[in-house]
């Protein structure tokens, strides 16, 4: 593969996927219509690692999620739900328990990759309290 060539398509790859301009040569509109279709994709699966951060957000979902992760670089679902839950915040009791849970399970500092908690941790919410200990996790309704 040429060097251009291979210049040409990681341009094109930026375009579409983290809201670099579009490289010369091809259609902004096309680029354009390609990129949303993209970041609804995204959002879906994100929607399926995070359903009550999604389902909170009801028939906006996408719209919403789109919106915010236009112009960012996917990280992984389990982590682009993660950062838009805490740059959005949460909507209803069940995101706030989705997103309280795994923070009582994980580390995860919004730059490296999530690891898997090894102290104990605690984590509440309006309606439950969890308690990450020996790798599990607890919870109790208030």
């Amino acid at each position: 593969m040429s060097v251009s060539l291979a210049a040409g398509q990681e341009a094109l790859v930026a375009a579409l996927t983290g809201g670099a301009p579009v490289p010369a040569g091809f259609d902004a509109r096309l680029v354009g219509v390609a990129r949303q279709a993209l970041l609804r994709k995204r959002g879906g699966v994100v929607a399926r690692h995070w359903p009550m951060l999604a389902a909170g957000h009801g028939a906006e979902w996408i719209t919403v999620f789109a919106e915010w992760a236009d112009g960012r670089p996917t990280n992984g679902s389990l982590r682009d739900g993660w950062d838009f839950a805490r740059a959005r915040g949460v909507r209803g009791a069940g995101a706030e328990e989705e997103l309280a849970r795994r923070e009582a399970a994980w580390v995860y500092d919004g730059v490296h990759e999530p690891r898997p908690r090894r102290m104990p941790a605690l984590r509440r919410t309006p309606g439950m309290v969890f308690v990450q200990f020996g790798g599990r996790i607890f919870s109790r309704r208030r």
